[in-house]
């Protein structure tokens, strides 16, 4: 058995960058002229809360002039009285996710339904005519109803899919970044923080997704589908912190361990990403795709948009 070869993702990840996200691609190149632009919203495809088609929102792209952080509830104190987001301020301990953002060395975020609009491998499903089968089965993992192990193994039974499918999936339906997104990970790269994509999901569909958002390919934590000979499903890479339930702990305690970093922050909107703090510092669930109660119960602070995020980590330095 045999992961998929080097030259399959360069391929994958030039045509993700060519046929997908066309408004980052303009945003990127009006960053040269200004220090805004305007980011459209792409159409999701997600059936629980699809996004507005024309919808266009501002953001600033150059970080101000940072300033020394105060503490957690100075900071959520500021917002109350001046918010930057229509969402509201919802969480179980929204000041400390605030000041620990404000001073993460690094961020982790999830991928399905956080950093991408939709969930990947029922993307790769629906494709191959599995879709409602699939979607049930994660559905239950990211509700927390059932061991990920168990859902991930149930799901890639179903499809079995082969390299050219996954290819031909990438091709048919380009993944797309959730609004705002790019702003924020771009807006903590500039300001020194480590970002991190830890992800349940397939290394085939995240790390174009990477590439894109300018992560390290050594930055992405995610599963690996094993192919054989003739590029037929065989299986999937057991050892992948992120195979099994309780995973994401596993690799953000890998990462914490290997880079020593102080503060650290989780993003997602699953219940597998709340299972991740501590190690993380602070939860930050995201309901922006899709709101799971669960979720919204467990995380220090829940946003329905980066636009907070990106105020926050533009106004402060992280320590």
């Amino acid at each position: 058995m045999f992961p998929a070869p080097a030259p399959i993702l360069a391929t994958t990840a030039r045509r993700f960058a060519l046929r997908s996200l066309p408004s980052l691609a303009a945003a990127q190149q009006s960053l040269t002229q200004s220090s805004f632009f305007i980011a459209t919203l792409p159409p999701s495809r997600n059936p629980i809360n699809p996004a507005p088609s024309t919808a266009m929102r501002l953001y600033s792209s150059t970080p101000q002039p940072q300033s020394p952080i105060p503490d957690g509830n100075s900071i959520l104190a500021s917002y109350q009285q001046q918010p930057t987001s229509s969402s509201p301020l919802m969480g179980n301990n929204i000041s400390l996710a605030m000041e620990t953002l404000a001073r993460a060395n690094a961020v982790c975020f999830d991928v399905d339904s956080t950093v991408i609009t939709e969930e990947g491998i029922d993307v790769l499903a629906d494709t191959l005519g599995k879709g409602p089968e699939v979607s049930a089965w994660t559905s239950k993992a990211m509700d927390g109803n059932i061991k990920f192990e168990d859902a991930l193994a149930a799901r890639l039974d179903i499809i079995r899919p082969s390299r050219k499918d996954i290819e031909k999936c990438l091709e048919m339906h380009p993944l797309r970044l959730s609004p705002g997104v790019d702003t924020l990970l771009e807006a903590l790269q500039k300001r020194g923080t480590e970002v991190f994509l830890v992800s349940g999901g397939f290394r085939l569909m995240i790390e174009p997704v990477a590439e894109v958002l300018g992560v390290k390919k050594d930055h992405v934590y995610a599963n690996t589908i094993l192919f054989d000979e003739s590029g037929n499903y065989a299986g999937f890479d057991a050892t992948e912190p992120t195979s099994a339930d309780q995973g994401k702990p596993k690799a953000l305690r890998m990462i914490k361990e290997k880079y020593g970093f102080e503060k650290m922050v989780m993003v997602g909107d699953g219940a597998t990403d709340a299972q991740a703090c501590p190690p993380a510092d602070a939860f930050i669930g995201f309901g922006g795709v899709v709101v799971r109660e669960a979720v919204k119960e467990k995380a220090c602070w829940f946003v329905e948009d980066f636009e907070m995020m990106i105020d926050i980590v533009n106004k402060y330095r992280s320590t």
